[in-house]
């Protein structure tokens, strides 16, 4: 089951209690199904559950609907219609409408209390909504044909402090929530209370990979930056050590040489710890750059004694 279907199926388990609560969620269905006109109400979705709770919903409201399965071939359509004249009848006298209103807008007579507000967005979320797997990216949309209504919805859902914004997609008008935190929230006030738990133990993993990538990132720097300081360390004496001058420098800087020799791969902190006594690092980063200069200094007088020769 995909997160969206667990999302959706945690929605639909909910169970309201209040009359005005129930109305509000069969408002919600209403104002986001396929038809809602008066002809009737058609809804359809690809969520068994989806259908069955809107029946159940205005069953409670005193209206009387169907469900339908239409097979097709990438699979099962649910349908449920509200066709029956005087069912038909019943629910526009529900809502206060007529079905032939030119642009549906939202009611908020309708819509009495918090829970009714949840109620409504969690049935707009069924019928017309999607969220995407947290794992690819923080997105929650709601998808209507009805322009008046989308506005309404966005501004319900900025009422709310969700951070909402609005758009337009292949002639359909999408309201969507991007951010992490807003998405979160928005799926617990709707019901989904699991699914807002993913999202936060998914942001805490991803938080906990950033970080563990920075650290590495970080360390491979480091130690990218050790081995050049290295190598350029062992190149200084070496060359000391080709030219029979490394014996003629003064004891300190012979034994961080030889120390250097025997112990190629060390940090210049680790490799303080193999003197006797041990040094500083300061210290010791001293005596190593005194090897590379003295190192220069001499590459640079062989140089010039080749360019005097004849």
């Amino acid at each position: 089951m995909s997160f969206a279907s667990r999302a959706r199926e945690e929605i639909a388990q909910r169970s309201l209690q209040k009359d005005c609560c129930v109305r509000a969620a069969a408002y919600g269905f209403a104002c986001f199904a396929k038809y809602f006109d008066k002809g009737g109400l058609v809804l359809q979705t690809e969520q068994p559950h989806t259908v069955q709770l809107a029946r159940e919903l205005f069953a409670r409201c005193g209206v009387q609907g169907d469900v339908l399965e239409k097979q097709r071939p990438s699979g099962v359509l649910y349908e449920f219609n509200i066709r029956e004249p005087e069912q038909v009848a019943r629910m526009h006298e529900l809502f206060g409408t007529t079905g032939s209103e030119t642009s549906l807008q939202i009611d908020p007579a309708l819509i009495r209390c918090q829970t009714c507000v949840s109620a409504y967005i969690g049935a707009a979320f069924l019928c017309s909504g999607t969220v995407t797997d947290p794992q690819k990216e923080y997105n929650l949309e709601f998808l209507t044909a009805r322009t008046n209504l989308a506005r309404d919805f966005e501004a319900l859902l900025a009422e709310h402090e969700f951070a909402p914004h609005r758009t337009r997609r292949n002639g359909v008008n999408l309201v969507y929530v991007k951010n992490s935190a807003n998405l979160e929230r928005l799926l617990r006030f709707m019901g989904a209370a699991g699914a807002a738990e993913e999202i936060h133990a998914q942001k805490a993993f991803k938080q906990v990979r950033n970080q563990t990538n920075r650290q590495t990132n970080c360390d491979t720097a480091n130690l990218g930056k050790t081995a050049r300081a290295n190598a350029q360390t062992l190149r200084a004496i070496r060359y000391l050590q080709e030219n029979d001058a490394l014996e003629t420098l003064p004891e300190v800087l012979q034994q961080a040489a030889a120390v250097r020799l025997q112990y190629p791969d060390l940090s210049l902190t680790a490799l303080c710890g193999c003197f006797d006594p041990a040094v500083s690092k300061s210290g010791l980063s001293h005596r190593m750059k005194k090897l590379e200069a003295l190192a220069d200094a001499l590459r640079q007088r062989v140089e010039k004694g080749q360019e005097t020769e004849p």
